[in-house]
């Protein structure tokens, strides 16, 4: 259904329902958005964990940790990374922000920030460090003027990953080469580990991340050290990122990335094809309204016609409606329902870019049926459509057992057809889905037909499988997609995580070799 009722500028979602996320649109940042010279698809990823779980919070820490941190000071932390807070739905345990350019979600112990194009998403790192123990007051480093050694608070693990840019040459910044990027992070953390899976001269993706209890860099006098705390963690059988909220389940990540999107399909996330696929189900819909308008009153007044009939003759003057037009007769032409003085006009919102267009797009493209509303009725999502094309959204999606974990989906697309890339990412544990990992893919892969994609899965280790049955578990989720065949298969035993990378090219796809771009080292 086509939803036209946006919240006015700078207000919470209309709906009062207990536990319903809330919707807050920054209107002014949404002005003259174009993504024409939008070119870059491929995000770069960053989560920051300040410790293993909400629950595991440091006491010094603020309530709520980096959630109680005001919304205007992430927008300056963003201003460093060059990229503007569109909209924003908060919830009890996560507050999604929908970006200019991709999304942020903040939990109270972690911060997970993607970003396309050009961002300079690592300039924003120190100070996302730096509000952490000023703001969220976690444990931290202070600062020291003369070493240049500015207030920092210690994360519990970083990661940080990308797949290979299709343009590197124009990125800014650290992001130049993975070799900028790696150095710009061990600046800040000890003892990061750092790599390249897939082919070198392929589709491949990289991996930078740190060791439990994360020190900062450097530490250069031991009074400094000393002032560089680790978290006081409760001790937990299970690996520490899945040292969570009771109830949350296992911690895993599944990340789709795809390009070469087949052309005629990537027309639905363009605005023009947009506004005409809402102005048909708009008129569509006002048409079958007025239908049962009809016919409910007309069979009222079949009722009381006979009513009147039976007490006393009609008279004269007595009539169901005007005689030029019968609106209750079940003999009339539809189209007299729209001959009335008052004609129905098409709203402005589902002509130009906007929340509007982007719901239409997320319903007509299938994305908000990957996580229905009938199993999921908490959920909230929140999607953008850009001029002349593009489309970002985020979703919030309570769990339905518990009622209490909450965990997200983002989506974003750059059409065109010389770059044309679209990705998925979502913590939905697969176990709470009730549908294979494969399955999921499945579905997304089958909205955007991708000529080839990437997929990760990054899942928290559980004790109780050996290696080898570790191993064989993750390949089965994700050996067969249909229409598609595997080139490419890795699986990583990494600290506490076992990630799955495999790629796929569609079986009817004639393009050429990787995009590859830059140096490899």
């Amino acid at each position: 259904m086509v939803n036209t009722e946006i919240p006015n500028n700078h207000t919470l979602s209309p709906s009062s329902l207990s536990g319903t996320p809330l919707l807050t649109i920054n209107r002014d940042a949404t002005i003259d958005l174009d993504s024409t010279n939008a070119f870059e698809g491929p995000e770069k990823l960053l989560e920051v964990w300040f410790s293993a779980g909400p629950q595991s919070l440091p006491e010094a820490s603020a309530t709520g940790g980096l959630k109680m941190v005001p919304s205007e000071v992430w927008k300056d932390m963003l201003d460093l990374v060059n990229c503007k807070v569109l909209s924003i739905v908060e919830s009890e345990e996560v507050d999604a922000y929908l970006l200019s350019e991709s999304s942020m979600f903040v939990f109270p112990h972690k911060l997970i920030l993607k970003t396309c194009g050009t961002t300079t998403l690592l300039s924003g790192l120190p100070k996302i460090l730096e509000i952490a123990a000023l703001v969220a007051k976690f444990p931290h480093a202070q600062a020291d003027a003369a070493q240049g050694q500015p207030t920092a608070a210690a994360p519990y693990r970083v990661f940080y990953s990308r797949k290979n840019f299709l343009f590197p040459d124009r990125q800014r910044g650290p992001h130049r080469s993975w070799r900028n990027e790696v150095n710009s992070l061990d600046r800040l953390f000890v003892g990061g580990s750092a790599y390249m899976i897939g082919k070198m001269n392929g589709e491949h993706w990289y991996l930078y991340l740190t060791e439990p209890n994360t020190m900062l860099t450097p530490p250069a006098t031991p009074e400094r050290e000393q002032s560089i705390k680790v978290l006081d963690l409760p001790e937990c059988k299970l690996t520490a990122k899945r040292c969570s909220m009771e109830g949350e389940g296992q911690d895993e990540t599944l990340e789709l990335l795809m390009t070469d999107l087949e052309p005629e399909n990537a027309k639905q996330f363009y605005l023009d094809h947009a506004s005409a696929v809402a102005e048909g189900k708009y008129f569509q819909q006002a048409r079958e309204a007025r239908i049962d308008a009809q016919k409910h009153l007309g069979s009222i007044n079949d009722k009381d016609e006979a009513g009147v009939r039976e007490h006393s003759k009609p008279s004269n003057d007595w009539k169901l409606c005007d005689d030029s037009v019968d609106v209750f007769s079940n003999t009339s032409d539809e189209d007299s329902l729209f001959a009335s003085g008052d004609e129905l006009s098409f709203p402005q919102e589902l002509t130009t870019e906007g929340h509007a267009l982007g719901t239409v797009v997320s319903d007509s493209s299938g994305l908000s049926a990957v996580y229905p509303a009938a199993r999921y009725p908490d959920a909230r999502i929140d999607a953008y459509l850009f001029t002349p094309c593009g489309f970002s959204a985020n979703g919030v999606i309570p769990s339905p057992a518990t009622g209490g974990s909450t965990h997200y989906f983002t989506v974003h697309v750059t059409p065109e057809p010389h770059c044309s890339y679209a990705s998925f990412e979502t913590n939905v544990p697969a176990s709470q889905t009730g549908r294979e990992t494969a399955d999921v893919i499945q579905q997304v892969v089958g909205i955007f037909k991708p000529g080839r994609f990437s997929v990760t899965l990054f899942e928290a280790k559980d004790p109780a499988d050996d290696d080898i049955g570790l191993t064989k578990k993750k390949v089965s989720k994700l050996e067969a997609i249909k229409g598609y065949r595997r080139v490419d298969r890795i699986v990583h035993d990494l600290e506490g995580y076992e990630l799955v990378f495999k790629y796929y090219e569609r079986y009817d796809w004639e393009g050429g070799a990787p995009r590859l771009g830059e140096v490899v080292f």
